[in-house]
């Protein structure tokens, strides 16, 4: 299966950005959509990416959804390693943005890259799911791996998707892929 390049957020401006969203080219030509996180850096120390989808061509980022949370995360000076449920970042029937990582720092040695997996959006009849994996850098050197999943709980296409830092602005590069 080829990758196809849809949209790079770096074509536009993508340094101190509130949010990068993808209005278009999420249709029916693809059945899987592959979104590549690149160096996302947060204007403000200690903040997460995270992400929601919208079935009205982004005026609303709120479908509802339900996914699971857990990260690995070591230190740098290796006093610290763990592999663990983050409850507090799942949702059952939410609304809000889902984090797809722990803490980012702020520093130029602090950001996170990683991949979000979006399964057949434009399909009307079955949920969407979708899965993440993120490796991201904390402002108290500490590095995570972060793996999120879940589903879009509505039969509606999902046509648009939002990143955005918990608060705060950012910098970096999404890259938009379909696949098929």
């Amino acid at each position: 299966m080829a990758m196809t390049l849809i949209t790079n957020s770096a074509d536009t401006d993508s340094t101190d950005l509130a949010s990068i969203s993808f209005t278009s080219g999420i249709d029916s030509t693809y059945k899987l959509y592959i979104f590549k996180l690149i160096d996302l850096n947060p204007a403000t120390d200690n903040k997460w990416i995270s992400f929601q989808g919208s079935i009205d061509s982004g005026s609303n980022y709120n479908v509802t959804m339900t996914s699971t949370f857990f990260r690995s995360f070591h230190s740098e000076d290796g006093g610290t390693a763990t592999l663990e449920y983050g409850g507090g970042n799942d949702q059952g029937q939410g609304t809000a943005f889902q984090p797809l990582t722990y803490y980012i720092g702020n520093g130029a040695d602090e950001s996170a890259s990683g991949t979000l997996w979006l399964f057949n959006p434009s399909n009307t009849t079955y949920v969407k799911h979708w899965y993440s994996r993120v490796s991201s850098y904390t402002g108290d050197n500490m590095h995570n791996d972060t793996f999120a999943a879940g589903y879009f709980n509505n039969t509606n296409d999902i046509d648009a998707i939002q990143f955005k830092m918990s608060s705060g602005n950012m910098d970096g590069t999404i890259k938009m892929y379909g696949v098929g």
